[in-house]
């Protein structure tokens, strides 16, 4: 049976692909590309093969592409660095195709399309679970920075090995090795053996291209959140020919992203991940020439009646003739004074698999009643010794999906605190136990892990009072636009707002950001595809308008 990481094309394939290659003969072994490159080539073997190494031990050879194989992974649809050096044997043909011309192929052939998607998907599910290697980073399990780099490599599929200096010997002798202390933790050694000492977020991100850069092009839609709305909005407008690009300020998924298991959405019969959900909407966005870049906030938005301008957060400005608000909601902080203290170390925001291996046999504490806390604690059960509910309700099943409420009651290391709350966190470096308020009964309990999902606050901080909303911060969006500002928004003369629009014309608010949206993945998507039909509305709107008279030059800030 064929390896689905390495299918191997048909006659009829390569000879499409030969359209669109360079046909070359190598005289020696050569190197087609080396661990690092961000812009490499795609090669289909002929005669001979290409040797995948291990960059630090080229006698490892991790891969063998033979006769009708081709090389690469889903960092060939970005500018994502590959962690690998390749090799042509001496002798070995090939066709090189650019990965301008591969984007060309994967748009206009669907057969090659689905092949290489498939093993590209493979590939690097295979590289994230059963190889070490990639970055290494270097710092303590219970540090908040360490923490950090770790999340974003995990929510962002980074190929990484930690190496924890609390429990690893080899750690230990890592640091000694580059005569390094613990004053110099977090480390990244990256894929080219450089060392960063205390990187940032943004610092890691662009050493591994996930971060990107725009010039002053003015693009048709700038999709704002990675969450499932501007996932979808993203696809279908790429899809559909537009040119987009999508910002997120930490990683593809949004608070769906975080749920270990999603079963209820339409397709899944088995439940997936939200972190699998989110990478494959990732891809298939990137498959149609979306351009995503990772973390990039937006901060402020500005319009002069032809295009808006988003400032985020590296200083640079995007430009977009429509822009679509898809930045969700965040879970809210527990009101305890030194949540600050604990946070990343003891207290967090999302359960990954990452969580869980810090989870073995502790006790475990997940406050909140709705379906991402259920999904949590039922994935955490599964590695703690005693996961803990607790919710202010009276009932679990108030705000939860029945079938997560039946599973956890019969879960017997899952024990349910009702008409409780958390009023204090204990520890010094990090949590090491709880106080729980129970109808005015307090009890201590030893847990050490605490995973919170309450509440949500609009995440509008980038938006001023322009762009109409609710005293929360959800957004105004068709006719709550047209019932809360009676008339007043001037950019509305000759209609109303569209059932997705904002206040302003060519601003959109689609997911969980909207005031009115359902919270459900499910629509979220719905809302997400759904605006691009109302953008390219707009944008013929926008045609007209300008044959019939000049914009006002006039800048106005949101």
């Amino acid at each position: 049976m064929t390896d689905p990481r390495f299918p191997v094309l048909t006659q009829k394939q390569i000879a499409t692909l030969r359209g669109f290659a360079d046909l070359i003969t190598f005289e020696e072994e050569t190197a087609v590309f080396r661990v690092g490159d961000s812009a490499y080539d795609f090669y289909v073997v002929l005669q001979g093969a290409i040797h995948i190494k291990d960059p630090f031990n080229e006698n490892q050879v991790l891969a063998t592409h033979g006769i009708n194989e081709f090389t690469g992974d889903n960092s060939m649809l970005s500018e994502r660095s590959i962690p690998f050096d390749a090799y042509a044997s001496k002798g070995s043909t090939v066709l090189r195709i650019t990965p301008t011309r591969l984007k060309e192929v994967i748009a206009k052939h669907s057969d090659i399309c689905d092949v290489l998607l498939s093993a590209f998907i493979q590939r690097q599910e295979t590289m994230l679970r059963d190889f070490n290697g990639g970055i290494q980073v270097i710092g303590s399990e219970k540090s908040r920075d360490t923490y950090a780099l770790r999340d974003f490599m995990e929510k962002n599929h980074i190929w990484h090995t930690f190496h924890n200096t609390d429990a690893s010997g080899h750690a230990r002798q890592l640091l000694e090795s580059f005569s390094l202390s613990d004053d110099d933790l977090p480390i990244l050694i990256n894929i080219t053996g450089e060392i960063v000492k205390k990187p940032t977020i943004a610092e890691l991100a662009r050493e591994t291209g996930v971060l990107s850069d725009f010039g002053d092009e003015i693009y048709d839609v700038l999709v704002v959140g990675a969450g499932p709305s501007g996932l979808a909005a993203s696809v279908y407008a790429a899809s559909e020919g537009l040119s987009v690009v999508t910002i997120d300020g930490n990683a593809p998924g949004g608070q769906a992203g975080k749920s270990s298991k999603i079963e209820n959405y339409l397709g899944f019969p088995t439940g997936i991940s939200g972190n699998d959900l989110a990478n494959k909407a990732y891809i298939q966005a990137q498959k149609f020439g979306c351009i995503l870049s990772i973390p990039q906030k937006a901060e402020k938005v500005e319009y002069n009646g032809d295009h808006f301008s988003v400032c985020v957060s590296n200083g640079k400005n995007i430009n977009a003739r429509a822009v679509i608000a898809a930045t969700g909601a965040e879970y809210r902080r527990l009101p305890i004074n030194t949540i600050d203290h604990f946070e990343g170390s003891g207290v967090f925001y999302s359960a990954t698999a990452m969580n869980a291996s810090a989870c073995k046999n502790e006790l475990v504490g997940v406050v909140g009643g709705g379906n991402s806390a259920g999904q949590a604690a039922l994935f955490l059960a599964d590695h703690a010794h005693e996961v803990h509910i607790i919710i202010r309700a009276e009932d679990l099943g108030a705000k939860m999906s029945d079938y997560l409420v039946q599973r956890i009651y019969t879960t017997p290391n899952i024990i349910v605190h009702t008409k409780s709350s958390v009023t204090a966190l204990n520890g010094m470096h990090h949590l090491e136990s709880v106080v729980l308020d129970t109808a005015g009964e307090k009890q201590r309990i030893g847990i050490s892990n605490l995973f919170t999902f309450i509440g949500a606050k609009p995440c509008t901080d980038w938006l001023s009072s322009l762009i109409a909303m609710d005293d929360k911060g959800f957004i105004y969006t068709g006719p709550d636009v047209t019932d809360n500002l009676q008339g007043q928004c001037a950019l509305y003369r000759h209609r109303k707002p569209q059932s997705l629009e904002t206040s302003i014309s060519g601003f959109f608010a689609v997911g969980d950001v909207r005031k009115g949206s359902v919270k459900r993945v499910a629509s979220a998507v719905g809302e997400g595809s759904m605006a691009i039909s109302q953008i390219h509305q707009y944008l013929a709107e926008l045609k007209i308008a300008k044959r019939q008279a000049p914009f006002s030059t006039n800048t106005t800030e949101l």
